[in-house]
C-alpha cells in the first residue's frame, strides 16, 4: 500500500534540504522563498533490524524493507489560503497527503532569510496552521451547506452529517485544527468525506544546527510544549547535518555519526515516526529469494494483509502459517521452529501483529 507525508512549514525552514537528504537527493535548493514550485515524491526506506534478524537465518538474494512516499511542498506564507505564493495549488498538494510533517526552523542563522525576521515557533506554526484552517474552512462551509440541503427531507443519515459539519465549521471558525476535536469514529469516517488538510495527523520536526543535537535549545521545548497539548509527537535532527550524512558512503558514517554524538541519523528516527503516524505497521515474509517487510494498517486482518503482495492471495485465502521474528532466530531454522510447535495456523478472522512473518496458503 502506497501512503503519503508531506514535508510542510514556512520557506527556508530546511524542508528541500530535508527532503534531499531524506531521499538521497541532490544539492540543495537556492535560499529564498518559492524555491520549490512543484512537488517532488521520495521513497523513504523505515529501518529495521529485524530484516537482518531474519536473514541471520534466512539467507535469501534481497532484502526489502518497508517505505513511506514523503511529498516535499513548498513553502507556504501569511495569505496561502487566499492564492498568496501560489497558495491554492501547494494547499491543493498538501490535501492529497495522509498526514502532515512540519519542519519547524529550531535555530538562528542570520545567512539564512526568515520570512518574518527570525526563528519562532509557536508564531511559525500558527502562521501554517491559520492558512491550512482557512483553507478547511472554506470546505467545511461548503459541506454545512451540501449537508443542509439534503437534510430538508429529514432524512436521519442526512441529519447526522449535517450536525457533523457544523460543529467541525466552529471548531474551525475557533481557530481549532480539526484533528483536535473530540470525534466519535462515526464522526470522524463523516469528517473524512471531507478530505481536510487539518484532520490529517501531523509530527512536528525541529530542524536544529549542530549545536542543537547536544540537547534541547528554547525554540525545540516551545515545540514540544505546543505538540504536547495537542496530543502530537516531535522529532529532533538537523538536515544539515542529515544532508551531509546521505552524502557519505555506508561504511564511513557511522564515525561521522560517532563524533556528533549521534547513536542513528535523525532520518532513521523520523522514518519509524512518519510509519506510526500514518497507523501502520508491518509483516515480513521470508524466503531464499528475498526477505520483505510488508505495510499494512493497525488491525489488518490475514486475508487483507494477503492482498498487499497480490489480489489473488486474499481472493483464494485458505489460512495463514505464522511465527515471530525473536522464535525463529531462536530456533535458528523454520524447520525446527516447526519441530518446537512455535510456527501456528491462522484463518480469515486472525489480526495481525506488528512483526509477524507469515506465509499465506491461497487457491484461486
Amino acid at each position: 500500500m502506497s501512503l503519503q507525508a508531506g514535508i510542510v512549514g514556512l520557506p527556508n525552514v530546511g524542508k528541500s534540504t530535508l527532503f534531499n537528504a531524506l531521499t538521497a537527493g541532490g544539492a540543495a535548493a537556492a535560499n529564498y522563498p518559492f524555491c520549490t514550485i512543484d512537488p517532488n515524491v521520495g521513497i523513504v526506506f523505515v529501518p529495521d533490524a529485524r530484516l537482518q534478524q531474519l536473514n541471520s537465518v534466512q539467507p535469501t538474494q534481497k532484502i526489502l524493507p518497508a517505505a513511506v512516499e514523503i511529498v516535499d511542498i513548498a513553502g507556504l506564507v501569511r495569505g496561502a489560503s487566499t492564492g498568496e505564493g501560489l497558495g491554492n495549488q501547494f494547499l491543493g498538494h498538501i490535501r492529497a497527503t495522509d498526514a502532515l510533517l512540519h519542519v519547524v526552523r529550531c535555530f538562528d542563522d542570520t545567512d539564512v532569510v526568515h520570512v518574518d525576521g527570525g526563528p519562532n515557533p509557536d508564531r511559525d506554526i500558527d502562521t501554517i496552521d491559520t492558512e491550512l484552517i482557512l483553507a478547511d474552512i472554506d470546505t467545511a462551509q461548503k459541506r454545512v451547506d451540501r449537508c443542509r440541503k439534503n437534510s430538508k427531507s429529514g432524512d436521519k443519515e442526512a441529519m447526522f452529517h449535517l450536525g457533523v459539519a457544523e460543529r467541525l465549521l466552529a471548531l474551525l471558525d475557533g481557530g481549532k485544527p480539526a484533528r483536535q476535536g473530540d470525534w466519535t469514529p462515526e464522526e470522524r469516517a463523516s469528517i473524512n468525506e471531507c478530505q481536510l488538510i487539518t484532520a490529517k495527523p501531523v509530527l512536528y520536526v525541529c530542524n536544529v544546527d549542530e549545536n542543537g543535537l547536544n540537547g534541547d535549545n528554547a525554540y525545540v521545548t516551545a515545540v514540544r510544549k505546543r505538540a504536547a497539548v495537542e496530543h502530537a509527537r516531535v522529532v529532533v535532527l538537523c538536515a544539515k547535518v542529515e544532508a551531509e550524512v546521505s552524502e557519505l558512503p555506508e561504511e564511513d558514517r557511522p564515525s561521522f555519526l560517532a563524533d556528533l554524538g549521534i547513536a542513528e541519523p535523525g532520518l532513521a528516527a523520523l522514518a519509524r515516526e512518519a510509519y506510526a503516524l500514518l497507523g501502520l505497521q508491518t509483516y515480513f515474509t521470508c524466503g531464499p529469494k528475498e526477505i520483505r517487510a510488508w505495510t499494512v494498517p493497525v488491525g489488518c486482518k490475514a486475508p487483507q494483509a494477503a492482498g498487499v503482495i497480490h489480489s489473488d492471495f486474499e481472493r483464494g485465502f485458505i489460512r495463514a502459517e505464522v511465527y515471530g521474528v525473536a522464535d525463529l532466530v531462536a530456533a535458528g531454522s523454520e524447520a525446527a521452529l516447526k519441530a518446537t510447535g512455535k510456527l501456528r495456523v491462522e484463518g480469515k478472522e486472525y489480526v495481525l501483529k506488528d512483526g509477524d512473518v507469515l506465509h499465506f496458503r491461497f487457491n484461486v
